[in-house]
């Protein structure tokens, strides 16, 4: 038998499978109920406790204000000379509140990024970027150390929350991309080794403000 005819068994075998469906096996699995369930604890405590088992740095502020306090204190401490950050709406609510830190002109000198999100992920620890944000696709993987600032209000329990909440938020234009990054940068390809800032920030910051 040659190739041609080879390949066209396999279809017409193919096409007959088609033709003739199987049942579902497992129809009680498909329907809109959430797998996991939410826990007994609040979702800045899920979260937190999440993120910092991923390595991630957490700081909870009550206010933008004791947020640039704890900026502020963060950078000296570091004695970082350049923070880069390209959301206007984020760094106008920064410099409102006394943070002028922002000297990078440009993110390959910078270093600290800091960016927004979309959401946090509480069961996971995550944080749900997309490229409506101006940060687009780069702020927050080649940094050496991303800070996101997020909000109460942007907490969701599971992905599927946060997912669905992007689709209500843009509807049809959704962003080109949605991204969830998950602590800071690891990998155990080497020799079964983990290895932290291969492909993306050594450290991982969040700030989480009430409101």
């Amino acid at each position: 038998m040659n190739v041609s005819a080879s390949k066209e068994n396999i279809l017409k075998r193919i096409r007959q499978s088609l033709a003739q469906p199987t049942d579902l096996p497992f129809p009680a699995s498909e329907g809109v109920d959430n797998v996991f369930k939410p826990s007994q604890q609040e979702l800045e405590f899920e979260f937190a406790e999440r993120f910092t088992k991923l390595q991630g740095r957490f700081s909870f502020c009550e206010s933008e204000q004791q947020l640039v306090e704890q900026l502020n204190t963060l950078i000296a401490a570091r004695n970082w000379q350049n923070i880069y950050c390209r959301e206007d709406l984020l760094k106008q609510s920064l410099s409102k509140n006394g943070f002028n830190n922002f000297n990078a002109t440009d993110l390959q000198s910078c270093d600290a990024s800091i960016t927004g999100c979309e959401y946090l992920v509480a069961r996971t620890g995550s944080m749900v970027m997309s490229t409506a944000q101006q940060s687009g696709r780069t702020v927050s993987v080649y940094a050496p150390v991303h800070i996101c600032i997020a909000y109460t209000s942007q907490l969701v329990y599971d992905i599927k929350d946060a997912i669905n909440n992007v689709k209500d938020k843009y509807g049809e234009v959704l962003p080109s991309l949605i991204t969830l990054a998950t602590g800071p940068s690891r990998t155990a390809d080497i020799e079964k080794t983990l290895v932290v800032g291969v492909h993306g920030p050594k450290e991982v910051f969040c700030f989480l403000v009430e409101g």
